[in-house]
């Protein structure tokens, strides 16, 4: 958005685009206290266990609050597009309703992944969390218009309640594409290593038992021996670049696990793969073998 100058009698009043206004929460701290609070308040709520994860999009492999937000933005348009036309007002009713019901476990999903972002994170969420329960409100308030018989206050509330929806959106956006809210951040592991196995270090300098990282041209390594057994994955956790090399070995039901220190990401150590969010890509992991001379090698495991 071009910045712009007005000039009103002896004031100046700069107009700020839609960036710098984002850019301004990420840094303001006047909301850190309620979303301390608050972040807190979900992650003792909601608990580790099959429901957070559910909620994180553990089971289907990527995050799932976007596609229900989405499914809900798109009723809420459709409902725009016939109160323009004043089409069927039943159909209206039910498009808004419909948006209401996949609205809330939206919510549900999109508060139990804000609970485990950064701080800067958390503040744009913040905000975009309010857009999107006005919008909400609005929404659930035209629905009860509708049903009155009072359409016209009813298609009143729902373009505000569009409008409202769109700034949670840009908001939404700007968590996904700048701040990489949801992104795998551990995606560019499988380019920056070539193919082929590559020489790592010596094994007899990796502790027993203990995970440490070894650095392999761009990318840090999660490098854990256990006797004669070398397991290595990618150390950037792939949820917010945690270092797994800090986190706890743990047992999941027999099978050996490593926990992300910042949010407790679990993967298991065998293949990487997501035991608990709030991670939903897996870990990419290495294949390992120790030549005669006692150097470990590692290459990209296998697909």
């Amino acid at each position: 958005m071009v910045k712009e100058t007005v000039k009103t009698g002896r004031r100046t009043r700069r107009l700020v685009s839609g960036v710098e206004l984002t850019d301004r929460i990420e840094r303001s701290p006047k909301a850190d206290r309620p979303i301390r609070v608050l972040a807190k308040a979900v992650r003792r709520r909601i608990g580790p266990g099959p429901l957070r994860d559910l909620l994180h999009g553990v089971p289907i492999g990527k995050p799932l609050h976007p596609p229900l937000a989405n499914v809900s933005l798109g009723l809420w348009t459709a409902t725009a597009v016939l109160d323009v036309t004043r089409a069927d007002p039943r159909a209206s009713r039910m498009l808004v309703a419909g948006g209401l019901a996949t609205a809330m476990p939206a919510m549900a999903a999109g508060i139990t992944d804000w609970s485990a972002l950064h701080r800067e994170q958390q503040r744009v969420g913040f905000v975009h969390a309010i857009a999107n329960l006005t919008a909400f409100g609005l929404y659930a308030g035209s629905l009860v218009l509708r049903m009155a018989g009072r359409d016209r206050t009813g298609r009143v509330l729902s373009f505000a309640g569009l409008g409202a929806a769109s700034v949670g959106g840009y908001l939404g956006g700007h968590l996904a594409y700048r701040q990489a809210a949801g992104a795998n951040h551990a995606e560019s592991v499988a380019h920056l290593v070539p193919l082929g196995w590559h020489d790592l270090c010596d094994v007899g300098d990796l502790p027993d038992g203990r995970p440490v990282t070894r650095r392999l041209g761009y990318i840090d390594l999660f490098v854990l021996r256990v006797g004669a057994n070398v397991t290595v994955l990618a150390d950037q956790c792939a949820h917010l670049a945690g270092p797994l090399h800090q986190g706890r070995l743990i047992s999941e039901e027999g099978t050996a696990c490593v926990v992300c220190p910042w949010h407790g990401s679990t993967f298991r150590l065998s293949d990487g793969a997501v035991v608990h969010g709030p991670a939903t890509a897996p870990q990419p992991s290495f294949e390992t073998r120790i030549r005669r001379d006692g150097v470990l090698q590692v290459r990209p495991a296998q697909t």
